[in-house]
């Protein structure tokens, strides 16, 4: 297939060499053909399981900030968003400038696109060597176990790394409607990373000045089918994101959304147009910990497919992750995380399957990788 080629956009088979995930059925596909079918290789091991002890046994959620709020400097949901960012890892923002039509017209194109027969969704799938497109993500090894869901990966920004040959082009107004979408998110983002510099003790325009000249935007599309032993799989297994701030948009009336806190398992609770929005290894990095990237994961359910969107903001390959001077202190908190370039992190991700926190310990001063 011809790749519809933008000004600007990656051509040809020019890749990001961020890393590459090996195919595997589809998931969606294998459920129409039997909604009973649960294949070996999704059944998590025991200790991986989804079990009901697990959860957190206070009936907890995470913060919700009001975003109108925070952008009009009011110092107590500052506050809130600093005691998110260091209690939870996890907030939701409601009343933020994303319009409801705006989020409406993307939850459409993306359920369009898994709506499509399986023979059109393949003109989109990843290539052997890229992480654009259709298929899974981290599927690093022909014996791992697999995640109950397929996905579509496409970067959004900046347009010098989009891929337009994965772009769906026989959906009306797929392309208008993430592009829209990825414009709003980039908005929040500069609101959100304002406000956190200057809980960092930096000046407002800092996070947005280290993510360096290229800072990028990628957007998964997840579909996670019905589940006939939604008690065995995981919709994704636990792992934290290498991005340095995450947007998720969930589906309005399925939980599947989960997050480590207090030893247990916290469900989120979709709030209509709410973002759930989570930190990243990156700043975990450049606060030295003290704002953390949390493990989550995903769980299906018996009765119905859910869908998510998660947008992931990402700095340039070149930028160095370490500790930012304002968040260090020999004497109450010494540098806990070493310079390392963040392309080198990315792909060091990409080579592995997801596996809760394990990666951060790359980016810890006196811990190296085996």
């Amino acid at each position: 297939m011809d790749p519809n080629v933008e000004n600007g956009s990656m051509q040809g088979d020019e890749v990001l060499g961020w890393g590459k995930s090996l195919p595997v059925p589809s998931v969606q596909e294998m459920v129409r053909k039997d909604s009973r079918c649960v294949p070996e290789r999704y059944i998590q091991e025991h200790k991986d399981r989804p079990i009901e002890p697990e959860m957190c046994p206070n009936s907890s959620e995470i913060p919700v900030i009001n975003f109108s709020l925070l952008v009009n400097g009011d110092e107590d949901e500052r506050r809130k968003l600093d005691l998110a960012c260091k209690e939870w890892g996890f907030f939701q923002i409601t009343n933020h400038d994303v319009s409801e039509e705006v989020i409406k017209q993307m939850k459409a194109a993306v359920a369009a696109f898994f709506e499509l027969p399986l023979e059109e969704k393949r003109n989109y799938a990843m290539a052997a060597n890229d992480i654009h497109g259709y298929g899974q993500g981290f599927v690093v090894s022909e014996h791992q176990k697999l995640d109950w869901c397929d996905l579509m990966f496409l970067v959004t920004s900046p347009p010098k790394y989009k891929k337009m040959k994965y772009w769906p082009v026989t959906i009306p107004g797929f392309k208008e409607a993430v592009e829209q979408y990825s414009a709003e998110i980039l908005k929040l983002t500069e609101d959100i990373f304002a406000n956190m510099s200057l809980l960092m003790g930096m000046d407002k325009d800092a996070l947005k000045r280290l993510h360096g000249a290229m800072m990028k935007q990628g957007i998964r599309m997840n579909y996670y089918p019905a589940c006939s032993r939604p008690e065995l799989v995981l919709g994704v297994g636990p792992h934290s994101d290498a991005s340095s701030i995450t947007f998720l948009l969930q589906d309005d009336d399925i939980t599947g959304l989960q997050i480590r806190h207090e030893e247990g398992w916290v469900p989120v609770k979709p709030i209509p147009n709410a973002i759930v929005v989570n930190i990243g290894d990156v700043i975990e990095s450049w606060s030295n910990g003290v704002y953390k990237s949390i493990e989550h994961r995903a769980v299906t359910s018996v009765t119905a497919a859910r869908m998510s969107i998660a947008t992931f903001v990402i700095p340039d390959d070149d930028v160095e992750l370490g500790p930012v001077e304002t968040m260090v202190d020999d004497y109450n908190r010494p540098v806990m995380y070493k310079s390392i370039k963040y392309g080198d992190y990315l792909r060091y991700t990409f080579s592995k399957k997801m596996d809760g926190k394990a990666n951060t310990e790359l980016l810890k001063v006196g811990l190296e990788s085996n």
